[in-house]
């Protein structure tokens, strides 16, 4: 008999997991407080850990609660065998009630298992990595419910990037070094590309720049420091990181991804800090033990294949530095993020969020990278971003003074007073949000009296706030690729759905609209293993990518559905190419209704289902998609870019990318059209519907419904009451009529576009 349990706490508790790297002393500790924390909520008898070693291709005992602990490191299987290797190695779930009338069920003698009756085991993935199985197990006899295997594989999933650092700490090897390019003395000025607008003054910081000037720590005057010393550092670094990890959480409440986990585990690692000991101890004096570990294990990361594990680079670097400043007591600016312009060859949105947390004050990102969703991110965190491929700027100096433009996609270096303060003027103003808020008004209309509705673009929840102070009208596009994209596994359907909830419920009684996972192109998943392409903006992205991995897809629409019972959501797909991808992801819209229906869950039974409208061959077919969809959302970033060929991340051919090129706006009329003559609602959701250049084209073409970044609100709602329809209708007439590139914009350049 299934048994009701309450796992509403469980969810993204970070709090609790945050207290367990407090209270272990070690590494295995630290997994052994994870049975514990697992039987509590599950309220089951057992917990055990099995870790995954690839080279063996064996799974392994780590820890337990309920077992013996004696069988720890001893109990040992191949993938496949047992009921526990075959969950790692069918990649799923496996439930059993009386588990040892399963044929598959190995029994191991002296473990204390046999008394155990349900059995209940999680395979531990990023993405297709295995990493290992959670099982847990009970005296009784059917005791876990279907409800129970999912919240169970959301916990395996919170964990999984916790687990596998762990793992990762038990066995490292060797060390390797880059030089820099020297800096042009004439280096100045950098044009580069806007990816999240802003100003900010101040001396850059590289990141993943090694460890290599000690001196500013080893040269302390002959100050020898004890082991006494280098406890009290450990202590003190993570309870930083603890403190970091509880204000993330705060700050940022979708991002419950344990930003820091890796970090934390570091100083839990019995390896690195017995090595820094072992070094100490063979008369070394202790910041000189702790940067030779730090490069040590630099080097051993550095030679892993896996990207998103290399990434972990950053992580020991900064765990160095922190130990070495509280050992120390010297903070060295130069690996001090606080207050920084950073510089990056490439970052994961994992990487944005540690550096917003350390309060920097703008990116320099060079091209190679992808780049997209780090951009979208930092506008959400209000951090300036701009975008080159001068690959000289590594080599700046860490007291080097740069001011960001990121209007323009400027890059000054050492600049000249005047100029500084001219611009950092400007920027104050920007800032004024009481006079931003005055722009704001009800019902925005034209001054001919026509209303017009803005929306907000939301890509994490904290953007929810600069929506409502500017009074969005409900949210025209939510990016829910970003839990996805922060998580090292795909989120489940509890923590979607717990992230949907609060988005809804954050604009009350207004429409939100979802658009499904659009993954893809510049947008990639550290995790996923779907091979790489030479071409990824033409390759498996967005509901392509959803409807080969239907269960992806399910997980996430009965999220949505659910979130959305008693509000005003409507789900929108991107990149469909035709009829029949829109018919099909329907159809599994309708089978997952049926489904919650069957499982008497609470949802939204008939949400508005839109299109994104951002393939050319969707143009010629507009008008039965008109039929067939509720709604059209037109994506105008991917429509120009597919229109044109044209790769908008590619600086070579930046220039060629035209939002006024004479068929994107003769495409555009006709989806309005279409829209228009079939009743069903269009709004625009690109860049080209904050851009005041094209506001007043976008108005005439009949656009009456625009979603934008919250912070373009207040700019948008001044420009709109000074335009009349009337003549908007005639610059729109006059520019449909052009062939010429030249002659079109001659044209916009000649409207005289209100202050």
């Amino acid at each position: 008999m299934f048994i009701k349990r309450d796992h509403t706490k469980l969810i993204c508790d970070v709090g609790e997991i945050i207290g367990l790297f407090h209270d272990a002393p070690s590494m295995e500790e630290f997994l052994q407080k994870i049975t514990g924390m697992v039987t509590r909520h599950m309220e089951c008898d057992v917990c055990s850990i099995y870790l995954y070693y690839a080279d063996q291709h064996e799974l392994v005992l780590k820890a337990t609660k309920g077992l013996n602990t004696d069988s720890i490191n001893k109990v040992k299987m191949k993938i496949g065998e047992g009921l526990t290797g075959m969950a790692l190695k069918e990649k799923r779930a496996i439930c059993e009630g009386q588990a040892k009338n399963n044929p598959n069920f190995r029994f191991f003698p002296g473990i204390g298992e046999e008394k155990y009756e349900s059995f209940l085991a999680v395979p531990i993935l990023r993405g297709s990595v295995e990493i290992g199985v959670m099982v847990i197990q009970s005296q009784k006899k059917d005791y876990f419910s279907s409800e129970d295997i999912q919240v169970f594989r959301a916990i395996t999933t919170q964990l999984a990037a916790t687990i596998e650092t762990a793992r990762l700490l038990i066995t490292l090897n060797d060390k390797n070094e880059k030089k820099r390019e020297p800096v042009p003395e004439d280096l100045k000025f950098i044009q580069g590309r806007c990816g999240s607008e802003g100003v900010a003054f101040a001396t850059t910081m590289i990141v993943n720049e090694s460890l290599t000037d000690i001196e500013q720590y080893v040269a302390t005057g002959g100050k020898q420091y004890s082991e006494a010393d280098l406890h009290r550092a450990i202590d003190d670094t993570e309870r930083q990181l603890g403190e970091l990890q509880v204000q993330l959480e705060k700050t940022l409440p979708d991002m419950t991804a344990l930003i820091f986990t890796a970090q934390i585990l570091m100083l839990k690692d019995i390896g690195f800090t017995d090595s820094i000991f072992s070094l100490i101890k063979a008369g070394a004096n202790p910041p000189e033990a702790i940067v030779e570990v730090v490069n040590d294990y630099v080097t051993k990361f550095t030679r892993i294949e896996d990207s998103y594990l290399r990434e972990k680079i950053y992580d020991v670097k900064d765990v160095g530095r922190r130990l070495l400043e509280n050992l120390t007591g010297h903070a060295q600016a130069q690996h001090d993020y606080q207050d920084k312009i950073v510089i990056a060859r490439e970052l994961f949105p994992s990487d944005a969020l540690k550096l917003f947390s350390q309060r920097i004050k703008g990116i320099i990102l060079l091209s190679g990278g992808a780049t997209s969703h780090v951009a979208i991110l930092a506008r959400s965190l209000n951090i300036p971003l701009v975008v080159t491929n001068e690959f000289a700027l590594l080599s700046l100096g860490p007291k080097t003074d740069v001011l960001l433009d990121a209007y323009v996609g400027n890059i000054h270096i050492n600049p000249e007073p005047l100029l500084k303060a001219k611009i950092l003027q400007r920027e104050e103003l920007n800032r004024n949000i009481k006079n931003l808020k005055e722009l704001i008004r009800d019902n925005p209309r034209t001054s001919d009296g026509v209303a017009v509705k803005f929306m907000a673009n939301i890509n994490l929840l904290g953007d929810l706030k600069a929506a409502n102070e500017f009074k969005a009208e409900g949210v025209g596009l939510y990016r829910t690729e970003f839990p996805f994209m922060i998580r090292s596994n795909f989120p489940s359907e509890e923590e979607q759905y717990l992230i949907y909830r609060r988005l809804v419920e954050g604009m009350p009684g207004k429409e939100i609209t979802l658009r499904t996972l659009d993954i893809g192109g510049d947008k990639v998943l550290s995790y996923s293993n779907y091979g790489k392409e030479e071409n990824p903006f033409l390759g498996l992205r967005s509901i392509r990518l959803s409807l080969k991995h239907v269960d992806v897809f399910v997980a996430q629409l009965r999220a949505i559905l659910r979130s959305g019972a008693g509000k005003r959501i409507r789900i929108l797909f991107p990149m469909i190419s035709s009829m029949d991808e829109f018919l099909q992801a329907k159809s599994i819209v309708q089978e997952c209704i049926q489904q919650l229906k069957t499982e008497h869950k609470e949802m939204i039974e008939n949400p508005p289902l839109g299109i994104m409208v951002e393939l050319p061959s969707l143009v010629e077919i507009i008008d039965e998609i008109a039929q067939e969809a509720d709604f059209f959302s037109i994506g105008t970033n991917d429509l120009i870019q597919y229109m044109l060929a044209v790769d908008r991340t590619n600086d070579r051919v930046a220039s060629m990318y035209m939002p006024h090129h004479p068929s994107v706006l003769r495409a555009l009329k006709k989806i309005v059209d279409a829209g228009l003559k079939y009743g069903k609602d269009v709004s625009i959701c690109g860049d080209m519907a904050n851009d005041p250049k094209y506001f007043s084209l976008l108005l005439g073409l009949g656009i009456r419904s625009f979603s934008m970044d919250a912070r373009y609100l207040p700019r948008m709602h001044e420009r709109l009451r000074k335009l009349s329809i009337r003549e908007c209708e005639k610059l729109t007439q006059e520019v449909l009529s052009q062939s010429q590139i030249s002659r079109i914009t001659q044209l916009l350049e000649n409207v005289r576009h209100p202050a």
